[in-house]
Parts: C-alpha cells; sequence; structure tokens
C-alpha cells in the first residue's frame, strides 16, 4: 500500500439526575464491588451508573457541566483496577491534545496512566501506521507536510489557476480539501455530491474544476511520498480493510474503545471507529449533540444520535443532565436557547446543581467601540472587588471583533491573551497533532509593561469556537446581534442550527455571571441598525 487509497464514497459531587440505564452493573463480578468503592466515590447516580456499565456498547450524552470528564476516567480506572478490563488494551480518543493530555493526567492520578493509551484520533493512527508500515509497504514512510498550503498551490498551478494564488483563495481551496477527505468525498465524487448538499465550492471556482484541483493535489503529495493530516486515517482504514494479519494485531491491541466528543466525529473518524472495533462490541461514546458546533469541518452528531440504533442492544445508554459548572440563571437562559429549537428534542434539558447567582445581564451600546469599553470597565470593576482578571472571558463569534475589546483592556490597564480561529485544518500537523480535524486556534498573550499588571492574571478574549471545553467564573459574550449570532443573512436550517448551538456553548462557559451584549452599529454611521439576535428575544 503505497499513498493513500481513497474511500469511493467538569466536574461534581452527589446528585440524582434521570437517567436510562439497560443495566447499570452488566458484567460487574458482585465481588469487586466493595472494593471500588474509593474509585466510584462522589459520583452522582447517573455518573456511576455510567461508571459501572463496563461491557458492550455505551452510550453516554453529557451535557455541559455535567462531569463528562470525570465520569468517564473513573470509568476507565474502576474497569482496569477491578480486573475487568486489561489496561494495556484500553484506547481512550479525543480530538485535542489538551483533552488527551487532561484524561492522561487524571487516569495517572488513578493509579492507570501509565497504562492506558489516552490520545488523539491522529496520533493514535499514526502510531499504529508507523508499526505496520513495513508489513504493508515497500517505500520509505510518507513525510507528513507542515503545511498543505503549498501543496495546494502547486495543484492550483498545474490545473491552470497560477493567478489564483492569494493567500485567501489558497487556504479556501485548501480547507475544501480537507473537508472532502474527511466526509469520504474523492475527487470524482465532488461534483455529485456538491450538487447533492448544495455545497458551494471556494472562491466561485466551479465544482468540475475544483474536482480537478483536487485531483491534482493527491497527485503532487503522492509524487513527493507526503502524506498530509487526513491521510493518517484514511491510510490506516485501507490497511484495516485490506491487510489481515496487521489489522487482526491492531484491533487486538484494542479490547475497550472509548470515544470522547463524539458528535464531532466526521465520516472518515466514524469509518475508522468501526475499522478497529471489527466484531468488538466494547465501545463507550460519550458527547453532547447540543455542542455540535464544527459541522462545517465535517463533524456531525448523526452518530453519537444514531449510536443506539447502529450498536443495539446498548449495555447502557445513560445521560448526565445535571450541570455542577453553571448557575440556575445561566442554564435556564442555557435551556432557553435550546427550547426554541425545531430539534429540540435531540437535546438534554439541563439542571443546575448550584444555588441561586446573579442574574443574567443584557446591555445595548451605540457602537461596537463604546461596548468593547463598557465590557472592560465592568472586568476593571470585577477585578477592583478581588477577582482574577484569568476568571473573565470576552467571548466573540469572530476574529475581527477582537481587536476593539482588546485595545479597551489596555486601556484599562487588564493583561489579556487571545484565542482565536485560524481555519479548521491544522497548520503544522508535524509539530502538534492536536486539532484532529477541529480548529486550530492560535494563542498570543498581552501584558503591559507594568509590575502591577503583571501579578495579575490575565483576560481571555476568545471567539467562541476557541473557547469550547473552557470555563471562567465571569462570561461576556459580545455581538449578540442578527448578523453577528447568528452570523450573516439568509441561513438555510442547519447552519442556523449550528449557530443556535454556538450560542449555547458561549452562554455555558459561564460558572457564576453571564453577561449579554451587543451594539446598535458598527461606528455609529449609517441609518441600519442592529437588532438583538433571534436566540435571545
Amino acid at each position: 500500500m503505497c499513498g493513500p487509497e481513497r474511500p469511493d464514497t467538569t466536574e461534581g459531587g452527589h446528585h440524582g439526575a434521570d437517567f436510562a440505564v439497560m443495566p447499570p452493573y452488566v458484567g460487574r463480578p458482585l465481588a469487586t464491588m466493595g472494593c471500588m468503592d474509593e474509585l466510584l466515590e462522589g459520583l452522582d447516580d447517573a455518573q456511576l451508573a455510567a461508571a459501572t456499565a463496563l461491557e458492550g456498547p455505551v452510550r453516554i450524552i453529557a451535557g455541559a457541566g455535567a462531569g463528562k470528564t470525570r465520569t468517564v476516567t473513573r470509568r476507565i480506572a474502576h474497569a482496569c483496577a477491578s480486573g475487568q478490563w486489561d489496561a494495556s488494551r484500553v484506547l481512550a480518543v479525543t480530538f485535542s491534545v489538551k483533552a488527551a493530555a487532561e484524561m492522561r493526567v487524571r487516569l495517572e492520578s488513578l493509579g492507570v496512566g501509565g497504562q492506558v493509551t489516552a490520545a488523539t484520533f491522529h496520533s493514535a493512527a499514526l502510531r499504529q501506521l508507523r508499526r505496520v508500515w513495513a508489513d504493508v509497504c515497500e517505500a520509505p514512510f510518507p513525510r507528513l507536510i507542515e503545511d498543505a498550503r503549498d501543496i495546494t498551490m502547486r495543484a492550483m498551478r498545474r490545473v491552470g489557476l497560477a493567478d489564483r494564488l492569494d493567500d485567501m483563495t489558497v487556504r479556501a481551496v485548501r480547507d475544501e480539501i480537507n473537508w472532502a477527505k474527511v466526509s469520504l468525498v474523492a475527487p470524482s465524487e465532488v461534483e455529485r455530491v456538491a450538487a447533492a448538499v448544495e455545497r458551494c465550492m471556494p472562491a466561485g471556482i466551479d465544482a468540475s474544476h475544483f474536482a480537478d484541483i483536487y485531483d491534482a493535489y493527491e497527485l503532487e503529495k503522492t509524487a513527493r511520498g507526503e502524506m498530509d493530516f487526513d491521510d493518517i486515517l484514511l491510510m490506516m482504514c485501507h490497511v484495516l480493510e485490506e491487510f489481515d494479519e496487521p489489522a487482526a494485531r491492531i484491533r487486538h491491541a484494542i479490547g475497550w474503545l472509548t470515544v470522547d466528543e463524539y458528535q464531532d466525529v466526521s465520516p472518515l473518524q466514524h469509518r475508522l471507529m468501526r475499522l478497529w472495533l471489527g466484531d468488538n462490541r466494547n465501545v463507550c461514546v460519550v458527547g453532547d449533540p447540543a455542542q455540535t458546533i464544527y459541522s462545517f469541518a465535517g463533524a456531525s452528531s448523526y452518530d453519537l444520535l444514531g449510536f443506539a440504533d447502529e450498536f443495539k442492544p446498548l449495555a447502557a445508554d445513560i445521560r448526565l443532565d445535571t450541570d455542577y459548572r453553571s448557575t440556575p440563571q445561566v442554564v435556564n437562559y442555557a435551556n432557553r436557547v435550546l427550547a426554541a429549537s425545531p430539534v429540540r428534542h435531540d437535546y438534554l434539558k439541563l439542571r443546575s446543581a448550584r444555588a441561586n447567582g446573579s442574574r443574567v445581564s443584557r446591555n445595548i451600546y451605540e457602537t461596537d467601540l463604546l461596548e468593547a469599553q463598557g465590557v472592560a470597565a465592568r472586568i476593571a470593576k470585577l477585578v477592583a472587588n478581588g477577582a482574577n482578571p484569568s476568571d473573565c472571558a470576552i467571548l466573540t463569534r469572530i476574529n475581527a471583533q477582537q481587536a476593539a475589546c482588546c485595545s479597551a483592556l489596555r486601556t484599562e490597564r487588564l493583561g489579556y491573551r487571545v484565542r482565536r480561529d485560524s481555519g479548521w485544518a491544522s497548520s503544522s500537523p508535524v509539530a502538534d497533532l492536536e486539532t484532529a480535524g477541529k480548529l486550530a486556534l492560535v494563542e498570543t498573550m498581552h501584558e503591559q509593561d507594568d509590575a502591577a499588571v503583571r501579578k495579575l492574571g490575565r483576560v481571555t478574549v476568545s471567539t467562541i469556537h476557541a473557547a469550547k471545553g473552557l470555563e471562567f467564573k465571569h462570561v461576556f459574550v459580545v455581538g449578540c446581534s442578527e448578523g453577528l449570532l447568528p452570523y450573516g443573512s439568509a441561513r438555510n436550517g442547519d447552519d442556523l442550527e449550528e449557530e443556535r448551538r454556538l450560542m449555547y456553548v458561549a452562554i455555558t462557559r459561564a460558572e457564576d455571571t453571564l453577561h449579554m451584549s451587543y451594539a446598535r452599529s458598527k461606528d455609529g454611521m449609517g441609518s441600519q441598525q442592529r437588532v438583538l439576535s433571534r436566540f435571545l428575544s
């Protein structure tokens, strides 16, 4: 097999929660129940049910702040400590290096971190591929390219688009190729798929011409003995499908599979998961349909929602709907956003385990600049009253909103760090297999040259996409108007629903206080006035 073969086609204490489980102690010998108390301590009823359902297919729908990582790591540790799982054959995959590292740290603290493999899809597959490469191909192992933009430009030149090599167009073409690959769309299928799903090609390029670029991209890459980020998974799928002996060794090494953030799996990742499993049914998936915010990058909650049908009968189907992170005011606000959804039956309704907190504030400003200054002044007041700047976050829909916020924070003499989107494909997969097909994040820090400022923490200024998985005591969501949240104008149902979920993710980052705001206009000029986001009306 030389070159890629393309397929054709957080935490909380004890509190009761509603859940469905069938049955809660599948495969758990009664003799082990007494000695496992310490690992299972502090779990609520639903978390305990998840942590003790150890054999067969298990689905855990885990809402924001419901202790998902705590539950998953306790489940793995309990299974290994009780002797029901062989820790060396346990694989837990997630979507970022940070999440995988956090899982390893927690497993280490529970006594099994050195044996269990916790990794991203891509890093796990890359290690497997290196292990079996000599058995499946005589050619040298492909070089993983640092940045797919260069090869994209070569492909565009090859098909006569040398005059379209501006950075924005090249990035857009590269991202569309990535989408096609994770969606299992081969070059020969581009036109058919684009027509079927009404998908517009980037930069006004027609579908047939894009298919030529895509084909040239694959030829350029393979001729140089290179592979891109997505080829890691495509090649691993090919090995598992076509080479029986190496495939058997890989599958034997995976006795129990856990997939975190399952609402974000792409068709390619789902195919790899199924091939890893083979006939093995010991799989646990964890996710939240309401936090699917990467559909533009090929992610879909379809597999999470359809898991019960795909893997029936399930050993356990559990809902973690108690939010230990946020106050009832924040949780109720988040629930209200989802309650207006046409697919609200797909989403959990959260309930808070915390005591009452402050009401959610809503503010309207005349201009974007005044909004940024008003938010910075409120953060400065919180800090003056004892809050740490690192407990505060300003969340934006797009990168362009951040400059005004940063300027206002500087005026208030507050240090800050910026997390922004830099496109959904990793720009340097060799150095960091972090994004696993999701947003790549760029984080920069600003700290004024002032000793007093340096002693304080930094305010986080982040896009909502880049803030997923984070939490802050005080959250300020700016730009809560039509055109920003939801972004753009005439949107179809799926796009609009993605924007609704994005609003939900923004709201559920808040622990203690939540502040929503928007500006009536960009700069006070012109007659067009913004209106409140439909998600909040």
